[in-house]
């Protein structure tokens, strides 16, 4: 029991070291290094490490290979405020995984809790949704998909469903990624998907309610049928489509992602990757689909699944407004954009800001309150050269 102690007084002694060094001297260690304050069974609070590497206001990189890190000031960040809101996670016993903010293309802040690690990967419950969509843009561009316009059915001749009537048959793929199917879906109910042998049946035979693009149903379901069009369209498995047009050109190589019976990866929820490689979808859409001289997804496609198409007007009981774009989230209180997923994961934007948070979570039902929070009272604030109107033209 001593030698555990004096151990654990030895490695904090050894950090503060580190960081007086690295305050001092700007001794260049990888953020990986010290992001943790101590090992995955103590009970110490994580305590973040703003490095200095690589000074620089503006990105003059791009982060295939890996994430620069550089200090918040060099971004024209408040560092206090940063590690106001590290604290204030600490007092409000807010359940985090992971938080990354980057600006400009630099990570300013990064931190793990533990037994989450920089190289764990996680699940992202519906930022998965976002992904999917973003594969529809690319199916889109090169000519796999004629357009958003074009009839669910009519992408699985091959298969015949129930309840089929002319509203069914109106239903577009752009009904599906702007969550106006028109189906009677129950998000809370419907998930026996999960038992069925036929994901894309289960969904499609459910009855309609309504006429197609009048109404707004969140449908974990449609994602998925969604997934089987992509599928159905590239004439290859969504995953090496995956991989071949977004992943291996962004360098995300390390994932797991969930299939249904028939093999298609899950449209909705299901994939699992490391926290870096969530940001790097923000960073792609930040930059208007480009990545390193290569279009990815066309600049109309990332404008138009970030803008709001259908007013979903889902007020969370705390002040929150989000509406819905194609399988992105909006945000108009803060100009904002982003992939949100059960219990606390997302990737939000600000492109006016040129600002980035990642996060990964188990909050409950407190997701609105704990993750927005942080973003509106510590993340927005600490922008420096923030316009002086951007909080008010914003709201």
């Amino acid at each position: 029991m001593r030698q555990t102690i004096a151990n654990r007084l030895r490695r904090r002694y050894i950090a503060i070291c580190l960081f007086i060094l690295v305050g001092v001297l700007g001794l260049q260690l990888s953020t990986s290094t010290l992001v943790f304050a101590a090992e995955p069974t103590a009970t110490l609070t994580p305590i973040p490490i703003f490095l200095t590497p690589t000074p620089a206001i503006h990105s003059d990189y791009w982060p295939t290979e890996d994430w620069r890190t550089s200090s918040p000031e060099d971004q024209q960040m408040d560092s206090q405020l940063l590690t106001q809101m590290l604290q204030a996670v600490t007092d409000n016993k807010i359940n985090l995984h992971s938080l990354i903010v980057i600006r400009h293309g630099y990570i300013v802040s990064e931190t793990y809790f533990p037994p989450y690690t920089i190289k764990r990967k996680h699940e992202v419950y519906s930022v998965t949704k976002s992904f999917t969509s973003t594969l529809v843009g690319i199916a889109i561009d090169r000519g796999f998909i004629d357009s958003l316009d074009h009839p669910v059915l009519d992408f699985f001749p091959d298969k015949t469903f129930e309840n089929v009537d002319a509203r069914k048959k109106a239903m577009t793929l752009r009904d599906l990624v702007t969550m106006q199917s028109g189906l009677d879906w129950n998000e809370e109910k419907e998930m026996g998907i999960n038992t069925s042998d036929d994901w894309v049946a289960y969904t499609l035979n459910t009855p309609m309610r309504a006429e197609p693009g009048t109404e707004s149903y969140y449908c974990t379901g449609c994602a998925h049928v969604v997934s089987a069009i992509i599928q159905k369209a590239t004439k290859t498995t969504k995953r090496d489509f995956a991989d071949k047009v977004l992943f291996k050109p962004l360098g995300i190589s390390d994932i797991l992602w969930k299939v249904d019976p028939d093999g298609i990866p899950s449209g909705g929820t299901g994939l699992r990757l490391e926290p870096r490689d969530m940001a790097k979808l923000g960073y792609l859409f930040l930059h208007n689909g480009e990545w390193d001289g290569q279009t990815i997804v066309s600049a109309d496609w990332v404008k138009n699944a970030t803008t709001t198409q259908a007013g979903a007007n889902v007020d969370m009981a705390t002040g929150v407004k989000l509406d819905y774009g194609y399988m992105w989230w909006t945000f108009p209180r803060l100009k904002a954009y982003l992939a949100l997923g059960f219990d606390g994961q997302l990737i939000f934007n600000i492109p006016d800001l040129d600002l980035e948070v990642v996060m990964n979570a188990s909050t409950g039902t407190r997701i609105y309150q704990d993750t927005f929070g942080l973003i509106e009272k510590y993340i927005v604030p600490a922008v420096k050269d923030m316009p002086a109107d951007f909080l008010t033209a914003s709201s």
